[in-house]
């Protein structure tokens, strides 16, 4: 399980292309920014469990709430 402690690293990375393709003005990346939010989510969730960190789990939960919600509205 060391190998969690690596996840981090490929999470923020992923977040970071999710924020820019959120950001996008064409609905088709708007979408694809959604569904790597919700990969994010999973991989700081996957991290949070193996740091203990709590409060960025529950932060996760409410985001992917948040994804989905935007997820919606894009379409």
């Amino acid at each position: 399980m060391q190998w969690l402690a690596f996840v981090q690293w490929p999470a923020m990375l992923v977040t970071v292309a999710a924020a820019w393709l959120t950001g996008s003005r064409g609905e088709q990346h708007r979408r694809w920014g959604f569904w790597t939010f919700f990969l994010s989510n999973a991989l700081w969730i996957a991290w949070g469990i193996y740091a203990h960190a709590w409060a960025l789990i529950v932060l996760q939960l409410f985001l992917i709430v948040t994804n989905v919600r935007g997820a919606k509205k894009n379409e």
